[in-house]
């Protein structure tokens, strides 16, 4: 289950004063670069698709954190009964569906990393997830960048990005470029 747009836009305005920066705006880019996307493929629902983009860093609400935004926003989502959402703000960070592969510092528990590390485990990726992973690869605060330059943005901020996700992420773009029969940056 997910919010209606209106209340996952109500959610991210609220959540913005929480941890003011950039990544409402992220998520706004996120949300409308899924929407075009999802548009484009016949059998997907670009309204879905702009709610899971504008939820998936919903975790950012509570704090300047790392991987606690997967395991933040994960929570929320689930006790506001937004499944969908939950997922999506789990998968979003991992194209290669590997914990190890997360860039960034690991600011949770080892108990909460278990269960991030289980919930990840027991997902079985769909289009969806891969949209949302593709577009948080190309949604700049700013708007839309070249997966390529949004990469080596992550690399320069965090000081590395393993080739195996890298590899993913382009991966990823190909296969949407090839549901939509267009290349992305017609697209977006």
């Amino acid at each position: 289950m997910i919010p209606k747009r209106e209340e996952a836009e109500r959610i991210l305005k609220e959540a913005e004063p929480c941890n003011p920066g950039p990544w409402g705006d992220h998520s706004r880019v996120v949300a409308a670069c899924a929407e075009k996307i999802a548009s484009a493929c016949a059998e997907m629902d670009s309204e879905k698709a702009y709610v899971l983009g504008l939820l998936h860093d919903i975790g950012r609400k509570f704090g300047i954190r790392h991987m606690g935004h997967i395991y933040d926003g994960y929570h929320y989502m689930l006790e506001k009964g937004y499944d969908e959402a939950a997922r999506i703000c789990l998968t979003h960070s991992f194209p290669t569906q590997d914990i190890v592969s997360y860039i960034g510092n690991i600011d949770i528990t080892q108990e909460e990393y278990r269960e991030v590390e289980e919930a990840l485990a027991a997902i079985e990726y769909d289009d969806y997830d891969r949209l949302i992973q593709l577009c948080d690869s190309v949604g700049g605060a700013e708007g839309v960048m070249k997966i390529e330059d949004r990469m080596n943005d992550v690399k320069r901020r965090y000081g590395s990005y393993p080739q195996d996700k890298w590899d993913k992420n382009i991966e990823i773009k190909r296969y949407f470029e090839n549901k939509m029969g267009k290349k992305l940056d017609e697209v977006l």
